[in-house]
């Protein structure tokens, strides 16, 4: 028409406080009737839907230039847009699945408070009667002190500003929460870069965020936080998993030299050999741990304790108790085999035969922190840890009776017996560490 206008979308509050006026149905200015369009708003907040307002106001053809102050006065104020934004399925699996991990979820957002509240209904962040939002002017309201406790107790923060996204984190932090945030614009990035764990979106995040975050999420897929935690949490158990396995196989090692050094015995053990034994169980035995899935009830239990040791009490015992019974058995065997009038060779070979295949079977003991290795569904998940038993029991099988490995490590060929005795010790070791594990899974259920 010739004429030029400012228009001007945003957030339905902030542009009904810069109008006095709204487009009548004759395409005339009218007065603003902000009780129906509060009511509106309510209403389509409380459907999930995602609220803009429109507004506009004519200038002289001399105006070329817009300035801040053009959009504080007689703006005219024309409706409202509701956008559908509904959450990803996934998403609100996630967002279970991280509830049962222990991990409270938390949503700050620029959308209107009733907004924000139906999608975190819908995403399942808590039960209608239960949640609790807050928005951003009550976040600056609040003292320090006060937002301390208002950060744990509330779950949905709506019409936040970058400077409250900051504090939040601030303030979860300072409960001694672990924070994690994730974000997409510019203006999360302080937020971003204080927490424990900043999120970008590899999508739609802008470069100044994703330099601030710690990790970028490549599909902008709020389950793959999840699926990071629970790849997160079997990484570290499997950590554990091999350093429960390599210390006490080490130590029952350590035992039977020591034990011979302190008493006068016959080593045991060759160098040569305990060099083998290291080499054959690292390559199989200890590189199958790193394939272990995800324990049972991996995503159902809380998290861990910041600055925890991964040697627990319980590890500590186990360990102890593995060291002791495998060397003990191997000082046992050598002992024995010499008595019997046997050579140094063969009560050598027994010796190690012993101490492998006593490893061989602690191995299923160490795949599982505390559930027990007796389940057979569990006790086949991990090909690896088969397969690098049968190849642990093939070398050992060249080690006893291949003439150059006799040559070269000093062995000699062993009878079924031996055999039959060794499986008997791994077995037993096997037996007493489930016992072990069941009887902490005892005393931890009457604990709690």
């Amino acid at each position: 028409d010739g004429q030029r206008h400012i228009l001007l979308k945003g957030a339905p509050d902030r542009l009904l406080d810069r109008c006095h006026k709204e487009l009548g149905a004759d395409g005339k200015p009218e007065p603003l009737d902000r009780a129906f369009w509060e009511d509106h708003i309510d209403k389509l907040s409380a459907e999930g839907l995602r609220v803009l307002a429109a507004a506009s106001r004519d200038v002289p053809d001399s105006k070329h230039q817009l300035e801040i102050e053009d959009l504080d006065q007689d703006m005219i104020f024309l409706g409202l847009i509701g956008i559908i934004d509904p959450p990803r399925p996934e998403a609100i699996k996630a967002i279970k699945s991280c509830h049962e991990a222990g991990i409270r979820v938390k949503m700050i957002t620029g959308d209107h408070a009733g907004t924000a509240r139906a999608i975190g209904i819908e995403m399942g962040l808590g039960k209608a009667d239960e949640l609790k939002v807050i928005s951003g002017a009550e976040i600056e309201a609040a003292t320090d002190e006060e937002l301390l406790q208002i950060a744990h107790d509330c779950d949905i923060f709506a019409r936040t500003s970058p400077e409250h996204k900051l504090r939040l984190v601030k303030a979860l932090q300072a409960r001694g929460e672990v924070v994690a945030m994730t974000g997409d614009g510019v203006n999360d990035a302080p937020a971003l870069k204080r927490a424990d764990v900043g999120v970008a979106m590899g999508i739609k995040g802008t470069e100044a965020t994703k330099e601030a975050a710690e990790i970028v999420l490549a599909d902008d897929n709020f389950s793959s936080i999840e699926r990071a935690v629970e790849e997160g949490r079997t990484i570290y158990d499997n950590l554990k998993k091999a350093i429960l396995f390599i210390l006490p196989t080490n130590g029952a090692q350590g035992l039977v030299m020591l034990t011979a050094v302190i008493f006068g015995l016959t080593l045991p053990l060759t160098p040569v050999q305990i060099l083998w034994v290291n080499m054959v169980v690292a390559i199989t035995l200890a590189l199958a741990l790193a394939f272990e899935p995800a324990e049972p009830g991996v995503m159902q239990r809380p998290p861990r304790k910041p600055g925890t040791s991964i040697m627990d009490r319980s590890m500590l015992i186990r360990l102890v108790i593995v060291s002791l019974l495998i060397g003990a058995a191997t000082i046992i065997m050598f002992e024995y085999e010499l008595a019997q009038g046997m050579e140094l060779d063969i009560a050598r070979t027994m010796a190690v035969n012993t101490l492998v295949i006593a490893q061989a079977f602690y191995l299923f003991n160490a795949r599982f922190l505390t559930e027990s290795s007796l389940n057979m569904k569990l006790l086949f998940t991990n090909r690896a840890a088969l397969i690098a038993v049968v190849i642990l029991m093939l070398l050992q099988l060249g080690f006893v009776y291949f003439p150059f490995m006799n040559v070269w490590f000093g062995t000699a060929a062993l009878e079924p017996r031996h055999w039959l005795v060794s499986l008997g010790i791994g077995l037993a070791v096997f037996l007493i560490i489930e016992a072990e594990k069941a009887w902490s899974r005892l005393r931890e259920a009457t604990a709690s």
